[in-house]
């Protein structure tokens, strides 16, 4: 049996805290402030935690291995 491989791109994008918690960067922060409301660009900084679910998904099908 193959071992499994953590995809790259999960890799890159999420983070498991020491409760097994899967963090993530908000999106929508890369270009085009000005059409964004002051209110989204300050709700969007910074870190945010996966429900549950989502992240059991992503902890099984893309980082096996932590």
């Amino acid at each position: 049996m193959p071992k499994l491989k953590t995809k790259s791109g999960a890799k890159k994008r999420f983070k498991i805290t020491a409760q097994g918690k899967v963090k993530y960067q908000q999106s929508g922060k890369r270009h085009g402030m000005i059409k964004r409301t002051t209110k989204t660009i300050r709700e969007h900084r910074g870190t945010a935690v996966l429900f549950k679910t989502d992240g059991d998904n992503i902890k099984k099908y893309w980082m096996p291995n932590g």
